[in-house]
C-alpha cells in the first residue's frame, strides 16, 4: 500500500520524466545533503573567526578552478578512485588516460548518487564548495594544495602532447 506522500511523489516523477526513471527524490536528498554541509562549513568558519576575503584575486579563482577540475575528474573517471564509486556505479569500461566511463546503477537515492560521482561536472560544485571553504579558513594550504592539483592537470596535458607527438613523428 502506497502512502499519499508516495503517490505525490511518483506524479512528480512522472510528469517530469515519463517513465518515472528520474531519482527526484534522491536528487533532493543530494542537495539538502550539500546544503547542510555548506552550512556546516560556514559554521565552522564562523566559530574559528575567518573573515571572508574581500576579494580573491584572479590567480587565486584559476588556481581553485583547475584545483576543482583535476580533482573532479580523479573521484569521477580514476580507475584509483573505482572503489568509491563502485556501490553506486558499474564499469562500462576503460576510457583513454587511465580513465575509465562509469554507468550508475540501482534506483532511489542510489541512483542518484551514482549519477553524481559519475559526473565531473556534477562533483564540480561539492569540490569547489570545499576548496572554497577551505580558501577561506586556510588560504595558504589551499594554495598548496591546489597547486598540487593545478600540476596534475598541467602533466596530464605533457603527457598528452607528448603522445600526440610521438604519433605525429611515427606516422
Amino acid at each position: 500500500m502506497t502512502t499519499a506522500k508516495e503517490h505525490l511523489g511518483h506524479q512528480v516523477a512522472h510528469a517530469y520524466d515519463e517513465d518515472g526513471a528520474v531519482p527526484l527524490a534522491g536528487y533532493a536528498a543530494l542537495m539538502t545533503t550539500f546544503a547542510a554541509a555548506t552550512g556546516a562549513l560556514v559554521a565552522l568558519g564562523r566559530r574559528r573567526g575567518a573573515v571572508l576575503p574581500e576579494r580573491v584575486p584572479p590567480w587565486d579563482v584559476a588556481l581553485i578552478g583547475v584545483a576543482t577540475f583535476k580533482t573532479a575528474r580523479l573521484l569521477t573517471k580514476g580507475k584509483i578512485t573505482g572503489f568509491l564509486r563502485a556501490p553506486f556505479a558499474r564499469r562500462e569500461r576503460d576510457a583513454s588516460a587511465g580513465e575509465v566511463m562509469d554507468e550508475p546503477r540501482g534506483s532511489g537515492l542510489r541512483l542518484a548518487v551514482g549519477d553524481l560521482v559519475t559526473c565531473p561536472f556534477c562533483v564540480s560544485a561539492w569540490t569547489t564548495t570545499g576548496l572554497l571553504g577551505a580558501y577561506v579558513l586556510a588560504p595558504r594550504g589551499t594554495r598548496l594544495v591546489g597547486a598540487g592539483f593545478g600540476a596534475m592537470a598541467l602533466a596530464d596535458w605533457l603527457q598528452y602532447a607528448w603522445t600526440w607527438t610521438q604519433e605525429t613523428v611515427e606516422n
